[in-house]
């Protein structure tokens, strides 16, 4: 049986500048496999044009190897291209939070991770889309957060020092004490549909977001169905206790907090909406996006993952 074509795409920045020397130590088990064709990432959304060109020129695998940004770009270029012609999906973990490879069973470190996925099986994984009024649309793979969890991406990237969970943290206590801002919105699904003041809005494929916030404790990602989870309008002193809440995916639990499933959404607020995907800013705190339409793509994209999930 013939090598597969594997194209390993490299966001030299990710980690704060790291990613670049983790990348060079996994050559020798690239190498080992049979090895690779490298590409780094020069600018935004590279990693999207880098990955519609390794499908289009015929590669097996193109591995994404960054943050989650890094991985959002990459699904971006990869579901342009026809499914036939689709490339499966590996991901090496090497950003700050790096959500989406948890989300996958990955190991937290590169070198077991790519190990695991070079060694692993296929999955199936649903892709999300979202669409604003003016007709911007994106691929999603793991979360996105209108409101609150916007603010936090939002203050993250702003963060020249401090990396990982703890840069997540330090951004959820300044969006508590900066941008106490609610957002009523008007909700519609395939089933339902309500209105309701928000403090946040999390639309979720993966069970986790910001490092290690448990924001969709019961999502999966095969199961053609994004789970969302809201918290209503409420007290600063009430976000603070809700931090340790959604650290250990317990949320649920308060009555200012509900979830749920859907297929399709619709989500129309009278404030402008400030949003991440896969904590990437979508709109940061200077828009005009009062309306945004979200559906879930059944097991669109195939993903390399350890042979035990």
């Amino acid at each position: 049986m013939s090598k597969p074509k594997i194209k390993f795409i490299v966001n030299p920045n990710a980690d704060m500048g790291n990613a670049w020397r983790q990348a060079a130590d996994l050559r020798p088990i690239l190498e080992e496999y049979g090895g690779t064709d490298w590409a780094g990432t020069v600018y935004p959304t590279h990693a999207t044009e880098l990955s519609y060109k390794a499908g289009m020129d015929g590669y097996d695998i193109v591995i994404a190897a960054g943050g989650d940004g890094t991985v959002h770009e990459v699904v971006n270029g990869l579901m342009q291209i026809p499914a036939d012609k689709r490339p499966k999906l590996g991901v090496v973990p090497m950003g700050s939070g790096n959500d989406y490879a948890a989300a996958l069973g990955l190991p937290d470190t590169s070198e077991k991770a790519l190990k695991a996925i070079l060694t692993g099986k296929t999955r199936k994984i649903d892709v999300g889309t979202i669409e604003d009024e003016n007709g911007r649309k994106e691929f999603w793979d793991n979360t996105l957060s209108i409101g609150f969890g916007g603010a936090v991406t939002i203050f993250s990237h702003r963060m020249p020092v401090i990396r990982g969970f703890l840069m997540y943290f330090v951004a959820v206590v300044q969006t508590i004490l900066l941008q106490y801002n609610v957002l009523k919105v008007t909700v519609e699904t395939e089933s339902d549909s309500w209105e309701d003041q928000v403090m946040l809005f999390a639309v979720c494929n993966g069970h986790r977001e910001g490092g290690g916030f448990i924001t969709a404790p019961k999502a999966v990602i095969d199961d053609g169905e994004m789970d969302y989870t809201i918290v209503k309008k409420v007290s600063r002193a009430k976000m603070f206790r809700l931090i340790p809440e959604f650290m250990n995916g317990t949320q649920e639990r308060f009555d200012d907090v509900y979830m749920g499933r859907a297929k399709k959404m619709t989500i129309t607020s009278k404030s402008p909406m400030f949003l991440h995907t896969d904590g990437e800013v979508f709109a940061g705190f200077e828009n005009n996006i009062h309306k945004l339409i979200l559906e879930i793509h059944p097991q669109a994209i195939e993903v390399l993952v350890p042979s035990e999930k």
